[in-house]
């Protein structure tokens, strides 16, 4: 399974690379604009955002250029976050761990987390959700994605970059009870297929959830 330190050195390798090859996918990705934009017309006044597992920012700045304002891009990676700041220097961008938030409880209006948890075992998603819960305010919306199923899909490389990581996919109903379990309730959750050619050919799964 993965360490961090797997994932740290996986990621840090690949920033350029991977901020190149992602950095305009969701102008190929029709449903996950929708659901953004919606996400973002709800939350837009409701305070500190948060994208987490943010990368070079993709996510980040469609929410910012779509009216929250107030966001901020975060990465385990150091990599990625100089990649992210390159590429939106309007937009704030720091280091940090899903799995032990710098932030004070009730710091954030709303979170997402776009493929953020692809990495972590259900001991530590469900670690994960209970941070994010901490760092809401109550009522604070979270929404986020994962590739949905049971595999898990290993990677010696990437980019032509020698690594070492597993991507994880879970099962929706399992993720559920792990939001109802963390002290969420759930709004909407959500699976689509693949779009060809556009990104790696897994069932893809959103859940927006709201902090009790």
């Amino acid at each position: 399974m993965n360490s961090q330190e797997k994932v740290l050195s996986c990621y840090n390798q690949v920033a350029d690379d991977y901020a190149a090859d992602r950095w305009d996918e969701l102008s190929k990705k029709h449903f996950d604009r929708l659901l953004l934009k919606e996400f973002a017309a709800v939350n837009k006044d409701k305070g500190p955002c948060a994208d987490f597992g943010c990368g070079p920012g993709q996510t980040t700045k469609f929410l910012y250029d779509n009216g929250v304002k107030d966001i901020t891009g975060i990465d385990l990676s150091p990599a990625m976050i100089s990649a992210a700041r390159k590429l939106s220097p309007q937009i704030k961008f720091e280091t940090g761990d899903l799995l032990n938030i710098a932030y004070p409880p009730g710091t954030l209006g709303s979170a997402v987390a776009f493929y953020a948890i692809v990495h972590f075992t259900n001991g530590q998603v469900r670690k994960c959700f209970q941070e994010i819960n901490r760092v809401l305010k109550t009522g604070g919306n979270f929404l986020f994605s994962f590739h949905a199923g049971d595999d898990v899909v290993h990677f010696d490389k990437a980019h032509d970059k020698e690594i070492d990581v597993d991507l994880i996919f879970f099962k929706t109903d399992d993720i559920i009870e792990l939001l109802h379990g963390t002290g969420f309730n759930i709004t909407d959750a959500i699976e689509r297929r693949p779009y060809e050619n556009a990104e790696y050919p897994s069932r893809r799964a959103y859940i927006w959830a709201a902090k009790k």
